[in-house]
């Protein structure tokens, strides 16, 4: 088979090289195909660069280099038609330890004891298979052990999911890179390092697991499968538990994708919104006598963990409280103009764009207008400088089961309503299913968050860093307010900019709210560009 050559892949538009973060495997070492083999770091994001075929690497740069889009960056001999080098002893599970065994067992047959025929295989089982954390972004140092699917001992498959890592902003799935029995080192509920080592695979296990299902014990080992299969048929992972108990569903009633049933994080969030389905009668007569237990008035109290999000988004606020100079200026908006253009053409936009027409895609349009007359706003602090940001790269900010993420619409001043408005739907739906990426969320300029989705009058909200303000909008009210010396009813919103004080002045935000008040109470000037 011919050598491959693995060259620098395009990964974005405006990145035309990248630098070796870190070597997966090492120079000689057997990979499979889609194996990922290194990390890459841009100037943006952290990509993986997975085998484009399976055989012997052959590592052409080191961690460190900078290579161009195009460069060569390895190669992948396949003579060895796929199988792994001797020296490599991470591949060595990778050989069939069931063939290896079948030897022994057909001696054992001939002399008449199908019985021990086990013991001799089960005794020299392959070595083992070391799974580490793996590298899941730039900005991530350690993970926490969502939940196990599988137990410990139980056999895997390649690919097959493990368990569940969560991050401070996404929850991973881990696949076994390896078939074997599966021996659990980091414990749910764990926090480990980026490459630390999570748990061990053992090849040749998985041969004794399968023959002695076939020994006389078997009818028992059945009854304990079964056992085990009734139990995790309807349990719901951590995850997957605390998403269910928000949306008030039953796990009875998910059906899970998960080993044996088991409810994954996937599994909860597709899962509709409703109320728990009334128990069947005989589950009904059996929880009265529960109910009945519990005294009136009885008052409960429970005690949660903090997921990595949580913490992180709690030490980032308090940072921000401290280390800037933040203060909120307010004003109102006549909404009045924006739900007559909304209403007049929100029919025929949906049935061109295939998109609805909200209220967001006016905010985003009007404040990249407002920041080109006001750049100080658009400004951040390094050090002893200001940085000014030619482009507006939004933000918003967005509620998932979760907690709260900022994914980043970029280049908002280039985009028209359409555009904005299906950005905006496109990280929306990736963040609710927790597949938001480290780039998606990464390098905002300016945020804008919505509390009157949640039904919020007035707030201040926290400036989201290293970015210098964030424009917050609340609920729309109608109000008695005057109108060329008559009063008239209006839908009224109230909008509050908070900002840090370091960086913009009071007369900079203040006029940088009233650019925006007034983009919003006459949007021709946004088509118009004045």
């Amino acid at each position: 088979m011919a050598e491959i050559e693995i060259k620098v892949p395009p990964v974005g538009e405006s990145i035309t090289e990248v630098t070796i973060g870190n070597w997966f495997k090492n120079d000689g070492d057997f990979v499979k195909m889609d194996e990922v083999i290194c990390g890459l770091d841009s100037d943006k994001a952290t990509f993986e660069l997975t085998a484009e075929a399976e055989g012997v690497l052959h590592i052409k740069a080191q961690e460190g280099d900078t290579l161009n889009i195009g460069d060569l960056i390895a190669t992948i001999d396949g003579a060895s038609n796929g199988a792994p080098k001797e020296a490599a002893p991470k591949q060595e599970t990778a050989a069939a330890p069931i063939p290896a065994q079948a030897a022994p067992e057909k001696i054992e047959d001939k002399a008449g004891e199908p019985a021990a025929a086990v013991a001799p295989a089960a005794s020299a089982p392959g070595k083992a298979y070391e799974m580490k954390v793996p590298a899941v972004g730039e900005s991530i140092t350690e993970v926490t052990i969502a939940s196990w699917s599988k137990k410990d001992g139980d056999h895997v498959e390649v690919d097959e999911i493990l368990c569940e890592l969560e991050s401070d902003k996404a929850t991973f799935e881990l696949p076994a890179e390896a078939a074997g029995t599966l021996r659990i080192v980091g414990k749910e509920g764990e926090t480990l390092s980026i490459g630390a080592l999570i748990c061990t695979i053992e090849a040749g296990a998985g041969a004794q697991a399968n023959l002695a299902a076939t020994a006389p014990q078997a009818p028992q080992a059945t009854e304990t499968a079964g056992a085990d299969k009734a139990y995790s048929e309807k349990h719901a992972s951590p995850v997957a538990a605390k998403i269910l108990a928000e949306k008030g569903i039953d796990p009875k009633d998910v059906n899970g994708s998960g080993s044996g049933g088991k409810i994954m994080k996937d599994d909860a969030l597709k899962a509709g919104s409703k109320p728990a389905a009334a128990p069947a009668a005989p589950q009904s007569a059996e929880a009265k006598p529960a109910a009945q237990a519990a005294p009136a008035g009885a008052r409960g109290q429970r005690r949660e963990k903090m997921s990595s999000l949580r913490k992180t988004i709690a030490r980032r606020l308090v940072a921000v409280k401290n280390e800037t100079a933040m203060l909120t200026t307010f004003n109102e908006v006549d909404m009045k103009p924006v739900m007559d253009v909304r209403s007049k053409f929100k029919d025929k936009f949906k049935e061109k764009h295939e998109v609805g027409l909200g209220f967001m895609s006016f905010f985003v349009k009007a404040v990249t207008v407002a920041l080109k007359d006001f750049p100080v706003i658009n400004a951040y602090m390094d050090g002893d400088e200001l940085i000014y940001n030619d482009y507006a790269d939004i933000s918003v900010a967005v509620s998932t089961p979760r907690g709260l993420v900022v994914p980043v619409i970029r280049n908002a001043e280039t985009l028209s309503f359409a555009a904005v408005e299906k950005e905006i739907v496109r990280l929306a739906v990736r963040a609710r299913d927790g597949k938001l990426g480290l780039d998606e969320m990464s390098g905002g300029t300016f945020t804008i968050t919505n509390g009157g989705t949640f039904g919020s009058m007035l707030s201040t909200p926290i400036i989201n860093a290293p970015q210098s303000a964030i424009l917050g909008m609340h609920n729309i009210v109608e109000r008695a307010v005057v109108v060329d010396g008559q009063i008239v009813i209006r839908p009224i919103m109230y909008v509050a900019l908070s900002y840090d004080h370091r960086t913009i002045d009071g007369k900079d935000s203040v006029s940088f709210l009233v650019r925006v008040k007034q983009l919003l109470e006459d949007p021709m000037r946004l088509l118009l560009d004045m």
